[in-house]
Formats: structure tokens, sequence, C-alpha cells
């Protein structure tokens, strides 16, 4: 592996980087939480309302919407004004957005309190991801951020089961209450973390003398992403990825109640089960993209390629050719595997831009994958069910994670090249 000088990172102890991690961790999980306990109301929104498939995935995709609009601005204040106070605010939005969805009297305002879920989850990923960046070294970027996402498969399968279990006991509307509350409880709790300090925009130069430090322009932070191509080939398949993780966590509990003749709860609780074993891919997916990162800088790019190849095979068999137990066995290995990519591809938009602009890089991704993945992954794949069927939609998502994997294996020849010109920040902790 090419060497490259150290970096400096703020000094915690470990006990005080362990309880910011967790907190991180949690604030995630019930992130998806609130976001995917939606899905398995379905039935019986359908039910009380008499809406579409379509109009359904627009209750999901309304979160991803609002996301794709506000995670760049959000992520400004991230970078410029404080991670810590910027998490915090947004996490005590969504959480009372979401109970806010218990007391909507229809489909209009559901999908209103749904996009305002969105605008509060629009700074997380940014603002945690960059935390994460500057809590731990390099070399340990990809495993930690796969256990800090193993949150978004456990978030998701919480949500998804608690959702028809307590619609069914209690009603629709409770479960939106009900998993609120947590989410709040952690949010107030962040606001009294310590973080680094905000990093300053300036770069390396020349100035004829010697090398001096130039404050960075608009110019020179635009080409710090246009110019960095393993950057865009990872955020285009990130974004075909998340077009099919999205489907599928949408999709799934209706795919078992109509395909299998499951019950609405216990197709909820099938679907979890998948998501729920997703927790080994990406913590597994991290601890191998590191381990071969020693090796080869342009490992992080071509795991992510090949593990989202071998998805795309599991995903075939399972809706193409494999109908009950061997269908959810094969299922239950998509669920591992489609997170494993995860941890690489978030340390990538980490790896090869400045240090200041890490939140931002990850709100770029977030805005990609969402305005070309999760905004039209549910509406296409239920217009595809209203139209064919939700066994045809499903058959569909393959050829996306293939394109996904071609667009990471092109990445990785650019990604040592990259990396070799971001600038080396010293990072300083707040007091």
């Amino acid at each position: 592996m090419d060497s490259q000088p150290a970096v400096k990172r703020y000094q915690l102890p470990s006990s005080s980087r362990m309880y910011i991690f967790v907190l991180l961790f949690l604030l995630y999980f019930f992130d998806y939480v609130d976001r995917t306990v939606v899905t398995s109301l379905f039935p019986f929104i359908q039910r009380d309302w008499g809406i579409s498939d379509a109009e359904c995935g627009m209750l999901v995709s309304a979160v991803y919407w609002s996301i794709l609009i506000f995670t760049f601005p959000v992520s400004i204040l991230v970078d410029r004004w404080s991670r810590k106070k910027t998490i915090g605010l947004m996490a005590v939005f969504w959480s009372l957005a979401t109970a806010a969805c218990a007391f909507m009297p229809n489909f209009k305002a559901l999908f209103g309190a749904r996009t305002a879920i969105g605008i509060g989850e629009a700074g997380y990923a940014p603002g945690g991801s960059a935390m994460i960046s500057g809590l731990y070294p390099e070399e340990k970027r990809a495993r930690m951020f796969g256990i800090w996402n193993a949150s978004i498969p456990l978030g998701s399968a919480v949500g998804i089961a608690l959702g028809g279990i307590i619609a069914k006991s209690l009603g629709w509307q409770h479960a939106f209450g009900l998993v609120a509350i947590p989410g709040l409880i952690v949010a107030i709790m962040f606001f009294f973390v310590k973080d680094y300090k905000t990093v300053e925009l300036v770069k390396t130069v020349d100035e004829g003398k010697g090398a001096g430090k130039k404050k960075m322009s608009f110019g020179d932070i635009s080409r710090e992403f246009l110019q960095t191509p393993s950057l865009w080939f990872t955020y285009l398949g990130f974004a075909a990825v998340v077009f099919v993780t999205t489907s599928i966590i949408t999709w799934l509990p209706t795919y078992f109640y109509r395909a299998g003749g499951i019950a609405e709860d216990q197709a909820g609780l099938r679907a979890s089960a998948i998501m729920a074993l997703a927790i080994i891919g990406a913590p597994l997916g991290g601890f191998l993209a590191d381990l071969w990162y020693r090796k080869d800088l342009r490992a992080r790019l071509l795991f992510c390629a090949i593990s989202i190849l071998i998805t795309a095979v599991f995903v075939y068999l399972a809706f193409s050719f494999l109908e009950g137990m061997n269908q959810y066995l094969m299922l239950l290995l998509v669920g591992i595997a489609i997170t494993s990519f995860i941890p690489a591809a978030l340390a990538v938009c980490q790896d090869v831009v400045h240090a200041g602009l890490r939140a931002t890089s990850v709100a770029l991704a977030v805005v990609i994958q969402h305005l070309l993945g999760s905004s039209l992954g549910p509406i296409v794949t239920g217009a595809f069910s209203d139209a064919y069927g939700i066994h045809t939609a499903m058959t569909f998502l393959p050829i996306y994670l293939i394109v996904a994997a071609a667009l990471f294996f092109a990445g990785s020849f650019f990604y040592k090249k990259d990396y070799a010109k971001v600038e080396k920040i010293e990072l300083q902790m707040e007091s």
C-alpha cells in the first residue's frame, strides 16, 4: 500500500469515543425505525383509505424527496457550524414529525408529515459520517462505518416488525407515536457530547519561497469534487444499490402477503428478519474491506464491486427461480450481502476529500442516491406492481445491481490518484 503522511486526530478517552459512537448508532437506528415503520402499515392504511400501491410508495419516497432537497444545505451547517448541534436539532425534528403522523386525517396530510420526517433526517448521515471520520483513524474507518451502518438494517427490521404488531393490536396510528419517543430522548442527550473544532477550508500552495496556506475559494471547493472521478463513480454506484434496497424494504412485506399468502403482521416479521440479518453484512464488509485496504488502496472500491455482483446473483435466484423456504433462505443471504458494500463506499466518500468538506461529500452522495435511487425505487417498483404484479416487479431489481458493480469497478482505477492529492489536516478538539 502506498504510504501517506499520518493525520493527527483529537484525543478523547476511549470511553468517551465509545459513548459518542453509541449515541450515533442509536440515532441512526431510530432514524430508520421512524423511516420504515410505514411499510408494514400499508395493508392497514389501504383498508382505511383505499389508496393504491403507488400512493403507498409515495409515503416512503416523500422522506427521500425532502432529504434530497435539504441534505446539501444542512451539510454546510454541519461542516461550517457544528456537527453535534446540527445532528441534535435534526433528530428532535424528525422524531416530532414521526409522532405527528399519528394524527393525520387523510393521505395528503400523512404525505406532508412524512415529508417533514425527511427534513429532519437530511442532516444525519453527513454529520454522523464526519464525526466518525474524526473520532477514528483512517485504517479503522471502514470497519467503524460498518458497525455504525449496521444500525440501518437493524432499525429497518425493527420498524417493519413493530409497525405490523402495533397496528394489529392498537391501530396503525399508534405505531407512529410509539416509535418516535426513544429517538427524541437520544437526540436531547446528543447536545452534550464533545466534538472537534470546525475545520478551516485552507489548502497548501507553493508561494515561491516555500509552501504556504491559502483559503479555499468556491472554485477550489468545486474542483475538490468535480475533479475526483472515484468519488462520482462511488456516488452513482451507491444510488443504483439504494434503488434496490429501498424497493426491497418497501415492498417485501407486501410481496410475502400477496405472493405467499402470509398474514399482514407475519409478512412484516418475515421481512424484518431478512433486514435484521443484514446487521452481519455491514460490519463484516467493513472489516474485510479494511483488511484488504492494508495491501491495496483500490480495495475499497473493488470490494464494493464484488460484493454487489454477488448480491445481484442472490436476488436474481430468489425472485426468478425459487419459491417457499428455498426462496426465503436465499433472501436471508441477500439481507447479509446487500449492506456489505456500504462501509467501504462511505469511507471512499471521506478518503478523497478535504477534511473540512466531509459532511458535504456525504451530502452529495445522499442527494445523488436519493435522486436516482430511493426517491424512484419504491414508486417505480410500485408502478410495475400495479401494472404487472408484485412478483414481476421484483425480478427487475438485479439489473440495477449489475450496473452498480460496474460503476464501483470503474471508480477503482481512479482512487489512488484522487487519494494522493487530498490535503492532510490536523484535527483539534473543541474546548
